[in-house]
């Protein structure tokens, strides 16, 4: 593959949300990684597989693969997470460079913006270095085809001059592991899936799993806590330890104002509920949809952009950020007349509903 100095890539634009819409980012059960969460994250991140909780399957596959790589004297072979936000593909990239002995470079999709970029990247690389690029469906397709040969070759080829003068050299590249994380593995172009070695797909954790993260995460911050309290925290917090370990630091703020320090049960559930994430992890903003179609609706199924627009929020970001959790709890289903609640959301509310025969 060929690359050339100067070739851009142009940025994705944002569509603007409607006015009065809530940001997403800022809701106390968004899975996304916020700048609050930024210090407690990195302070909270197991280096070892030994210290890492949950994903029991993949673990030891990485176990092997590192295993057999070191014997060998050898790389390892490159490797693909995917997955929901907040499920540990990051701390896992920082697992496994650990594991290798190896250094790690990290960088993002959107951040690679030109071939040149990543050609400086590859070429700072060492021996049996770990390069990690988050979001790594984003790359720009022109700088993913330089990607290819570095990958199978560990080679890069660039183009010096222009014109007639024009002259292709092959320059030789350290023999390096790639980690790619995707959110979005549909949006990965085949022949770039098809170069990865081995890919996982990480799972929703369970109450348990995070409850023992809960925990592992209060001794590292010294806060008393009992197992009861963890679980609670657990159960609200839709299955991702990073939302898990952002509850925790809510409640260990509330129990130090408002009650003795020590997190029990009854104090998470307190907490959490002064916080508007009920029993379940939903929102006041989960809630309010629930309301809109099971009271403002009467339970008739709704359009997204009707449902958007009573919402004050965008169609795009309602569909992309509330209605999965919804759905994988059981509480909306999508039909073709539209959006409309489930008997368990009428449970939830504690509205008497009486189902009507279809």
């Amino acid at each position: 593959m060929v690359f050339e100095a100067g070739s851009g890539f142009d940025g994705r634009s944002a569509s603007a949300a409607p006015v009065g819409a809530t940001d997403p980012s800022q809701r106390a059960v968004t899975p996304d990684l916020t700048e609050d969460d930024l210090a407690l994250d990195r302070s909270l991140r197991p280096k070892r597989l030994g210290d890492y909780l949950g994903q029991t399957k993949i673990k030891e596959s990485l176990a092997i693969l590192i295993q057999a790589a070191q014997e060998r004297g050898d790389v390892a072979d490159h490797i693909l997470f995917s997955g929901p936000p907040g499920l540990g593909k990051t701390t896992l990239a920082t697992v496994v460079a650990n594991e290798l002995g190896a250094n790690i470079k990290t960088t993002s999709g959107p951040a690679i913006e030109r071939t040149g970029d990543l050609a400086a990247i590859l070429t700072n690389l060492e021996e049996g270095d770990v390069l990690f690029i988050d979001e790594i469906h984003r790359l720009n397709r022109m700088v993913e085809e330089v990607l290819y040969p570095a990958l199978e070759d560990f080679a890069l080829d660039i183009v010096v001059g222009k014109g007639p003068a024009a002259r292709s050299i092959r320059l030789d590249l350290p023999r390096f592991t790639l980690i790619g994380a995707t959110t979005r593995t549909g949006l990965l172009t085949g022949p770039l899936r098809d170069r990865f070695g081995i890919a996982f797909r990480l799972q929703y954790y369970t109450p348990e799993e995070l409850a023992s993260i809960v925990q592992r995460s209060a001794s590292i911050l010294d806060v008393p806590i009992s197992y009861d309290g963890a679980l609670e925290i657990a159960r609200r917090s839709r299955g991702t330890p990073r939302l898990a370990n952002r509850m925790l630091k809510r409640v260990r703020d509330w129990a130090q104002v408002r009650g003795n320090g020590v997190i029990d049960e009854d104090v998470s559930a307190q907490a959490l509920s002064f916080f508007e994430v009920d029993p379940l992890g939903l929102d006041a903003v989960d809630n309010r949809i629930l309301e809109l179609l099971c009271v403002q609706f009467g339970g008739r199924p709704v359009g997204l952009t009707t449902l958007a627009s009573a919402l004050a929020e965008d169609p795009d970001t309602l569909e992309d950020v509330y209605e999965p959790y919804l759905m994988q709890q059981g509480l909306l289903i999508r039909t073709p007349k539209g959006r409309q609640a489930t008997e368990r959301a009428y449970e939830h509310l504690g509205i008497f509903h009486e189902p009507t025969n279809s």
